[in-house]
């Protein structure tokens, strides 16, 4: 993970280009220390959220969850967990945050993209919820999908994994700014700057209300999702499907 500043604005960039920046338990819990110290610092008024190399962030890393023990119901609550404490990590921010969508973002990658107040991409970009095809139900996916999709579009992407390109995802509005490949990051930048010269407290005030209006239903989707991913588990098909998929990555 790296954290650097720009003036006003922080800039945490995830740091695996070399998987994409698919994501470990100690990769987000790096995360949420970042997003903390940003959060703390007075003179942090905006937050750029970006990936190293050719990807936002490919989702979760599936060879750690591929060795979820089915029957240890305890660790899989708390892999769960964790995702809940890192998606409120970036939510309770009361500072503007900006994902510059560089890449791919796919699965709780793209759901984390979600989470930022806007969203910069490029035409070339891919968005979704792929996890449906590694025998993974898409839960808080759903959540994080519904209130910009509806339920039509939020139940295609969740049920097929297909993935969009930036052109969809800004009609969509999956992405909130559309700009060339290699202006993804500056204009992030630019556009944090300028909300980082609005008036802090009119935009942490507006910041927890949208944060009330679907609070509720994370908590919801939080609890929903261990249930549903206790029975995939227990039926085998996410770790069958996880084998095939890392058995054909190898070849």
């Amino acid at each position: 993970m790296l954290l650097d500043r720009d003036g006003p604005v922080a800039l945490i960039t995830l740091n695996r280009p070399e998987k994409l920046n698919a994501w470990t338990a100690r990769m987000r819990d790096r995360l949420i220390e970042s997003l903390a110290e940003a959060g703390a610092d007075p003179d942090v008024r905006a937050v750029v959220l970006t990936g190293a190399g050719r990807a936002f962030c490919a989702g979760q890393d599936l060879k750690e969850t591929a060795g979820i023990d089915p029957d240890d119901h305890a660790a899989s609550d708390a892999w769960i967990d964790g995702f809940d404490r890192l998606y409120r990590a970036v939510r309770d921010l009361d500072k503007p945050t900006i994902a510059a969508v560089n890449g791919v973002a796919a699965g709780s990658g793209f759901q984390f993209a979600l989470l930022a107040d806007l969203r910069v991409g490029h035409r070339d970009v891919r968005m979704g919820q792929p996890e449906v095809l590694s025998g993974i139900p898409s839960i808080t996916g759903i959540w994080a999908m519904w209130d910009v999709l509806g339920r039509a579009r939020t139940a295609e992407l969740a049920l097929t994994g297909r993935l969009v390109d930036g052109t969809e995802a800004e009609r969509l509005g999956l992405l909130t700014r559309l700009v060339d490949a290699e202006q993804v990051l500056a204009s992030a930048v630019e556009q944090a700057h300028e909300l980082a010269a609005l008036p802090p407290g009119a935009l942490a005030l507006t910041k927890g209300r949208l944060r009330e209006l679907d609070d509720d239903a994370l908590a919801a989707a939080v609890r929903a999702a261990k249930k549903v991913h206790a029975a995939a588990y227990a039926s085998g098909e996410p770790q069958r499907e996880m084998a095939r998929f890392l058995a054909g990555r190898r070849r």
